[in-house]
């Protein structure tokens, strides 16, 4: 699989395109470790949920799994945000990878990074490994998903959570099959899952948990959210904002 590649740049900030105008991914230049897209932000935000990085002497998560490349934005913050964090992406198609190498500073590999060409559903299903974070952001030029949204993608992605593990996905909250892609979700983690409220750009972020049960109240949240911008300029703020306008935590509190 190789999709068409194009780059653009605008206002300092450089685009991937899967051969049309709709973005794949994107890197502010001058701050190429920035998660530019509100999405890509909020597929972080399992690090307001689970303790770890220096604030409470703990590291997690210590393995790192990302499902899809695009434009290498994941890729570029876990591995200069998080030094504790191993990673390993796993991408289809050749030629994305070979873009975010010329174009989007890929990181290079060693025993630290690691990069798998094949699918992420196979990769998944056949590897007997776990993960603290699975990642998960995988479409075609025609945002469709395939194997990636499938009842026994996700059941086997929750297989190979750690007993703190935490999985997120990228959904298209406008599509015709968001709710389809969410009831799947919800199933294969036995309703320990939820949806944040969409960002602007239409895009939702859902969350599958394993193992240790999370409970934050929107006080902790905001203050994890304080900590984190001050300590890698990961900006969450306004996803705390937006959980707690929409109604989305009975009580003032999340529980996973």
């Amino acid at each position: 699989m190789n999709p068409s590649i194009d780059i653009s740049e605008a206002a300092g900030v450089r685009y991937l395109h899967f051969g049309s105008d709709w973005i794949q991914g994107a890197m502010r230049i001058r701050k190429p470790n920035a998660l530019e897209l509100a999405y890509t932000r909020e597929m972080m935000a399992g690090l307001l949920l689970r303790d770890g990085l220096a604030e409470d002497g703990g590291h997690w998560p210590r393995k790192v799994l990302i499902i899809g490349l695009g434009a290498a934005s994941l890729a570029r913050y876990v591995h200069h945000s998080l030094p504790q964090s191993r990673i390993r992406v796993v991408e289809i198609a050749p030629a994305v990878v070979a873009a975010a190498r010329q174009f989007f500073k890929l990181p290079v590999e060693d025993a630290r990074f690691s990069v798998h060409i094949g699918c992420g559903a196979q990769f998944v299903l056949e590897r007997d490994e776990t993960w603290d974070y699975i990642l998960i952001d995988g479409y075609d030029s025609r945002a469709r998903a395939g194997p990636l949204d499938t009842l026994p993608f996700h059941q086997a992605v929750r297989s190979r959570l750690s007993d703190r593990g935490l999985m997120a996905v990228n959904l298209f909250g406008r599509s015709r099959g968001y709710k389809a892609s969410l009831e799947r979700i919800v199933r294969a983690y036995d309703d320990r899952a939820i949806a944040f409220p969409s960002c602007d750009s239409g895009n939702v972020v859902a969350f599958g948990a394993a193992g240790e049960a999370i409970e934050r109240s929107v006080s902790e949240l905001r203050e994890r959210a304080r900590w984190l911008k001050a300590a890698t300029g990961l900006d969450l703020g306004p996803t705390v904002a937006r959980l707690e306008q929409s109604g989305s935590l009975p009580g003032g509190v999340l529980r996973l």
